[in-house]
C-alpha cells in the first residue's frame, strides 16, 4: 500500500532544496544525539563519567568492566529511560512534522489540534477505570492496555479532525485546525471528569503523568510501546515525497501520481500511531512537534526527504537534554519535562506567529 502511495514522486524537488547541507545536518545530527544518549546515561543522583559508561554498555549487563552497582545503574534504571525518551522525542518531532506537511500549516502540531488530547483521554480512561468497566480490557491485553487506548484515542481524534475538515473529497486545513482545537477541548474536559472521579492513588500518579515525564520508565513500558513508535518512525520517511507534493497542492498532487487520500489514511494513521504510544508512556509533553520541525525548515528547507529524519534525530536529542536538566535543576527531585518543553516551547511559538504575522504585513 505504501508503495502504491507515491508512484510518480522520486524525482519530485521542492524548491529551496538544500541536499548537501541536510546530509552534513543528518551526520551532525546522529552524532549529537548518540553523545547525547551517552551523556544522559551518566546524569542523576550517582553521576558516572562518559567513559564509565560507554565501558559498562561495552561490557553487557552481565559484564564486570566497573562496579555491579554501575552496571545496574546503568542497564536497569537509565537505558531503558534514555531509549524511551530517545522514540519520545523523535515521535513527537516526526508527527509535528508529518502534520505541518498534510495540513500544510507549520503551526500544525499534535498537542495544538487536538491529537494529544484525545489520546490522553483514552490513557486516563484506561487507568481510571481499569478496576471496573475496563477491568476485562486489562486482563485480556495486559501491559499493552495503555499504549493500545492512547492509540486508540488518538486515532479517533484525528480521523473526526479529519472527517470533519473535509468535504466532497477535498480537505479545508483551516477547518481540521478548528475542529482539532473543539475536540482537544472536549477530551480535555472528558479527562477532567475522569480525574475528578479518580481515587487519592490514581490522582497522585495523574497529577504527575498529565505534567509529562519519563519517571517511570523501564523494560516493561518500552517494550509495550517501544515497538509502536518504533514503527510509526520507520514509517515517517517513506511518506516523505508524497508529503512534498502535497505541500504543493492536493490537485497538484494527484495530477503528479500521488494517491491523495491513501497518503493521507496513511499518515494519519502513522500519527495516530506515535502520538498515542508516545502520550501513553510519557505524558503530555507539548511544543516538540511544532518547534524542532519549525526551526529545522528554516535551516534545511521544506523538503520532508531531510526534514523527517532531522526531526526525529533533533526531536530525540532536544528530549534527552530536556530529561537531564529535569533530573538535575531541582535534585535530588525531578521536574516534569511537560513543565521545561512548555517554557522553552511557547516562546518560540509566539515568536513563529509574530514572524508569520509580519509576513503576512507585508
Amino acid at each position: 500500500m505504501v508503495a502504491d502511495v507515491l508512484p510518480m514522486t522520486r524525482r519530485l524537488a521542492l524548491p529551496g532544496d538544500r541536499a548537501s547541507r541536510a546530509r552534513l545536518a543528518l551526520c551532525a545530527l546522529a552524532a549529537l544525539t548518540l553523545a547525547t544518549a551517552v551523556l544522559a546515561l551518566g546524569v542523576g543522583p550517582a553521576m558516572l563519567r562518559p567513559a564509565t559508561v560507554t565501558r559498562v554498555l561495552l561490557a553487557g549487563p552481565q559484564g564486570q568492566a566497573a562496579s555491579l552497582a554501575d552496571t545496574l545503574i546503568v542497564w536497569q534504571i537509565r537505558l531503558p529511560r534514555v531509549l524511551l525518551g530517545a522514540l519520545v522525542g523523535a515521535s513527537l518531532a516526526a508527527v509535528g512534522a508529518m502534520m505541518q506537511g498534510l495540513f500544510r500549516n507549520p503551526l500544525a502540531d499534535p498537542g495544538l489540534v487536538g491529537v494529544s488530547s484525545g489520546a490522553a483521554f483514552a490513557a486516563v480512561a484506561a487507568i481510571v477505570l481499569s478496576g471496573g468497566v475496563l477491568a476485562p480490557y486489562h486482563a485480556l491485553v495486559g501491559i499493552y492496555a495503555l499504549p493500545l487506548a492512547a492509540f486508540g484515542g488518538g486515532l479517533v481524534a484525528t480521523l473526526l479532525i479529519y472527517r470533519i475538515g473535509t468535504l466532497a473529497g477535498r480537505s479545508s486545513m483551516a477547518l481540521m485546525l478548528l475542529a482539532g482545537i473543539a475536540l482537544g477541548a472536549l477530551a480535555a474536559a472528558g479527562t477532567g471528569f475522569l480525574v475528578y472521579m479518580s481515587n487519592d492513588a490514581q490522582l497522585r500518579d495523574l497529577t504527575f503523568w498529565s505534567l509529562g515525564g519519563l519517571g517511570g520508565a523501564n523494560w516493561t513500558k518500552l517494550a509495550a510501546a517501544g515497538p509502536m513508535m518504533l514503527g510509526a518512525l520507520l514509517c515517517a520517511p517513506v511518506l516523505a515525497r508524497g508529503l512534498n507534493a502535497i505541500v504543493l497542492g492536493e490537485a497538484e498532487a494527484f495530477h503528479m501520481g500521488v494517491r491523495v487520500q491513501a497518503l493521507k489514511r496513511l499518515t494519519v494513521v502513522v500519527v495516530a500511531l506515535a502520538t498515542g504510544a508516545a502520550v501513553a508512556v510519557s505524558g503530555t509533553i507539548g511544543f516538540v512537534g511544532i518547534v524542532v520541525p519549525h526551526l529545522l525548515r528554516l535551516w534545511l528547507g521544506p523538503d520532508h526527504r531531510h526534514l523527517l529524519p532531522a526531526s526525529i534525530l533533533a526531536g530525540a536529542c532536544l528530549l534527552l537534554c530536556a530529561d537531564m536538566v529535569a533530573r538535575l535543576v531541582v535534585a535530588p527531585a525531578e521536574l516534569p519535562i511537560g513543565i521545561l518543553t512548555a517554557g522553552i516551547g511557547a516562546p518560540v511559538f509566539l515568536w513563529i506567529l509574530l514572524r508569520r504575522r509580519g509576513v503576512a504585513d507585508l
